[in-house]
């Protein structure tokens, strides 16, 4: 379940009240470890996402950044034009190691009860935070910038997929079985621009993962996806996450022979088991029996009943075809 560590549960809570840094918590390993397995441990799921942020490899190519409890993930220095492009660096990959570490040891604690999952930013999501400095409702700069300094634009988005494809094979070699691709702002821009500024660089990472970690199952997953689910299909990934404005019957015919996941609204956790269960079988019935990874069609949201996501897993358990 996307963001299944996370607020909702007491027990983070409980750590976030003795290390409030979100920082400390998602690169300190034994943090990690110990709220990466706190749904695993609580809701038997069949996943285990390692808990981090997208914005977590940034140090590791020459951005520094910080997350503000109120207004979220702050950039003193932004790249926006050819000069700003030097900031960049070689990835050094032990600027990130207690997420190679973390892997590690949740792939010892979980053994064959779960997959274990590593997972990244789009190219395009996070240069939307390297260009604008912040999380914005408009993404006015980067989006004028597609228009303004194109060539910059481009350089800085091949940049940024060349270092995640390191640090998605980074993630692999360390223990991760599945990985999940985010393009969290990509439904932000009309179609015909995702197809130049969004997908050649997703397509660009995950052409050199399967060239160097072949076999390694990736899902990707853009929010308010509705206008690109075709042109997502053609890229080289073996699944698609379903936001939950999608009809899933919809969804899987315009995706062809691509696995599905999703896609379940988060907020039916919030109106009690009877319409939990009617979503969740509503959602399999309509993805058909193969090729479908049940989940919802985004993260868990911050004051979801505990009760809830556990009933969710409780009767995915019970599906029959």
């Amino acid at each position: 379940m996307m963001r299944q560590a996370g607020r909702y549960m007491k027990e983070y809570r409980d750590v976030a009240v003795k290390h409030p840094s979100f920082r400390e918590r998602s690169e300190t390993t034994d943090l990690i470890c110990e709220i990466t397995l706190q749904p695993f441990r609580a809701f038997q799921p069949d996943g285990v996402i390692l808990f981090s942020d997208i914005l977590t490899p940034f140090p590791a190519f020459g951005i520094d950044f910080e997350i503000d409890d109120y207004k979220g993930p702050m950039l003193e220095k932004t790249i926006r034009s050819a000069e700003d492009l030097k900031m960049l660096h070689e990835v050094d990959l032990s600027k990130v190691e207690f997420v190679a570490d973390s892997l590690k040891i949740l792939r010892q604690e979980v053994g064959d009860e779960a997959a274990v999952l590593g997972f990244v930013g789009a190219p395009w999501t996070l240069c939307t935070y390297i260009v604008e400095g912040q999380s914005t409702s408009t993404y006015k700069t980067i989006k004028s910038m597609c228009f303004n300094n194109p060539e910059v634009l481009h350089k800085l988005l091949s940049a940024v997929a060349d270092a995640l494809a390191v640090y998605v094979g980074f993630q692999i070699d360390a223990g991760a079985q599945v990985i999940q691709v985010f393009d969290s702002w990509g439904g932000q821009l009309p179609p015909h621009m995702w197809e130049e500024w969004s997908k050649p660089y997703i397509e660009r990472v995950v052409r050199k993962v399967n060239q160097t970690h072949p076999g390694v199952p990736i899902t990707m997953y853009a929010n308010g996806s509705g206008g690109l689910l075709e042109r997502m299909a053609t890229l080289p990934v073996d699944t698609i996450g379903l936001d939950w404005t999608i009809d899933m019957e919809d969804g899987r015919r315009r995706v062809g022979d691509k696995a599905v996941q999703g896609n379940v609204d988060p907020v039916v956790l919030f109106a009690g088991e009877d319409a939990i269960e009617k979503a969740v079988r509503d959602v399999c019935r309509k993805a058909g029996p193969t090729g479908h990874i049940l989940n919802l069609g985004h993260g868990v949201l911050v004051g979801t009943p505990e009760e809830s996501v556990k009933h969710f897993f409780d009767v995915s358990k019970t599906i029959t075809y």
